[in-house]
């Protein structure tokens, strides 16, 4: 099933406006950019497009209470930068399972992000490379060895 169709379904006779989950997983992207989604999606918190085809995140329109995003299996190799512009609220993204090669790729929407990832709830969970990025905030946060101490 395509997503245009996928969306109809999902809306159940509802307006996008009243909308605040929305399933996409498994639906067919025809072109790899995400299509039937609009911007009318205004109260939209969680967005799962799981193995749909995704090549790019172009035609992703702003989705401003969007918090957690589900990307994975798709063939996303980068252009997320403008995910924060996007989606300024963005908590949870994703990304396991797609063909993103350079960490660099997921750091720029990180820096992007630092405005207000400084709560702990406005992190960014970055599936299949939490672990690095933990270390880092680890590392940055002060955290001292025991060998520094003495």
């Amino acid at each position: 099933m395509d997503m245009k169709k996928r969306i109809t379904l999902e809306l159940r006779n509802r307006s996008p406006a009243e909308v605040t989950e929305l399933v996409l997983d498994n639906s067919r992207s025809a072109d790899g950019e995400v299509d039937g989604l609009t911007d009318e999606f205004t109260e939209l918190e969680f967005l799962s497009m799981v193995n749909v085809g995704l090549t790019s995140l172009t035609k992703l329109p702003s989705l401003p209470k969007l918090r957690k995003l589900e990307l994975s299996d798709n063939n996303l190799s980068g252009s997320l930068e403008m995910l924060s512009e996007k989606c300024p609220n963005l908590t949870y993204l994703n990304l396991s399972g797609n063909k993103i090669k350079e960490l660099s790729t997921v750091e720029a929407l990180d820096e992007d992000e630092e405005d207000y990832a400084e709560e702990e709830e406005g992190e960014l969970d970055l599936a299949g490379t939490q672990g690095q990025k933990r270390k880092r905030e680890a590392e940055d946060d002060g955290e001292e060895d025991d060998d520094e101490d003495e």
